[in-house]
């Protein structure tokens, strides 16, 4: 299959995933269930591509500055700090493990 193919079909499954939401009639959109499962399945899959973007490399697990980061990072959230201090908190502990050596 060429990347064309693929980018195409790619395309057309998601036009119709989008279609299908359109089609679900309202009232069990309306449903507890669905607004709950709808907002931890958003949580749960940031939290995912955060943990990937941050341990993986390729197809690799690479434990280097980005956990460190992270930690800092997260640890600067729980705080409740700014968010610029927090991503300012994370850059230069990246920094600084990088320049020691690690990562």
């Amino acid at each position: 299959m060429s990347v064309t193919a693929a980018l195409l079909l790619a395309c057309l499954a998601c036009y119709v995933t989008k279609l299908s939401g359109y089609l679900v009639p309202s009232h069990h959109l309306e449903h507890p269930v669905v607004g709950r499962l709808a907002a931890t399945t958003t949580v749960g899959l940031l939290a995912a591509l955060v943990a990937a973007n941050t341990v993986v490399t390729g197809r690799h697990v690479t434990l280097d500055a980005r956990l460190g980061a992270f930690a800092v990072a997260s640890l600067a959230l729980l705080l409740r700090l700014p968010f610029v201090v927090v991503v300012v908190l994370g850059a230069t502990a990246a920094a600084l493990l990088r320049l020691a050596g690690i990562g």
